[in-house]
């Protein structure tokens, strides 16, 4: 069995339509085969985390800070130091970021104004190397800082587009530590916990030993002897009580047939998506009602 990171190379490699198709052709088999007969479904959801540190506010304006330092770094050992001139503020950024996490372990208030006066200062520094990199990214694009060979501009333009991708997104982490620190604002439009991965969303679902997980959610659904029939990754996150309906429909459209037996967890319970299934032809829902007082329905979730 190949190693979970080798799937997920030739996962990128080979792109999500092309894997859709081979997962399609599968479960035809499995069908073919009497593998899977559709009268058994299960679903289920999970979250795939984002390979990301745990973000904090100081944290992210530090990458900013490392990544546009670096690349304003590369352009100027290509073009050499002409138009707008390089200032490296990446050891006092450390430095704020050191004093931040310090001050941050203290409850005192005389510890939480050294905190806001350490926020203070790295937003104003990062606002300084933004304001710089967009310069040598003007700089590039006007012609000011050239290389003297065609790969060399090729890989100069790439360096300018790859600023321009990053400085809304470092703007955007900065507004948001703004609103948390300064108005203890935590729910900021448009928040993200990574510039590498923006896409990144904060879920809880409610586990104990991990509350809250970056990531993305996917759902799954199965049919007899574990086969997975469907899969999808949602951009964002659903209610997972509004998919159980239509994981039913995909089973029916799939495997010709409506499933004798649902199971699910009770984030998919409500009574309308019960009658719902039960109006599809489905025999038994086995989805429990954590919040329910009655006691025929505390007999019915014990039934074998």
């Amino acid at each position: 069995m190949p190693d979970a990171k080798t799937m997920g190379r030739w996962g990128v490699a080979l792109g999500p339509q092309v894997i859709a198709q081979i997962h399609e052709r599968m479960v035809a088999i499995a069908k073919e085969k009497g593998v899977v007969k559709g009268r058994k479904m299960r679903v289920d959801t999970t979250v795939v985390e984002t390979n990301i540190h745990y973000p904090t506010d100081s944290s992210l304006l530090g990458d900013g800070v490392r990544v546009l330092t670096r690349i304003m770094k590369k352009i100027t050992a290509i073009a050499g130091v002409v138009g707008t001139t390089l200032r490296d503020r990446s050891r006092s950024m450390k430095l704020r970021v050191l004093d931040i996490a310090r001050a941050a372990r203290s409850k005192a208030k005389p510890g939480r104004v050294k905190l806001n006066r350490a926020y203070g200062q790295l937003l104003s520094s990062t606002s300084r190397v933004v304001g710089q990199a967009k310069r040598f990214a003007q700089d590039v694009a006007v012609g000011v800082k050239r290389a003297g060979s065609f790969s060399k501009q090729l890989a100069l333009e790439g360096m300018r587009t790859e600023i321009e991708r990053m400085v809304p997104l470092i703007r955007q982490v900065m507004k948001q530590t703004r609103a948390r620190i300064f108005r203890s604002d935590t729910r900021s439009e448009g928040k993200i916990v990574s510039l590498f991965e923006p896409s990144t969303e904060i879920i809880r679902k409610g586990k104990a030993s991990k509350p809250t997980e970056f990531g993305k959610m996917v759902k799954l659904q199965e049919a007899e002897n574990q086969i997975i029939i469907d899969y999808e990754v949602y951009g964002q996150r659903p209610n997972d009580s509004d998919l159980l309906v239509a994981a039913i429909d995909t089973h029916q459209a799939l495997l010709g047939r409506a499933p004798h037996l649902v199971a699910a967890d009770a984030a998919f319970y409500s009574a309308k998506n019960e009658t719902a299934a039960k109006a599809k032809g489905v025999k038994r829902v086995c989805i429990p009602n954590r919040s329910t007082k009655s006691p025929e329905r505390e007999r019915e979730q014990k039934k074998r």
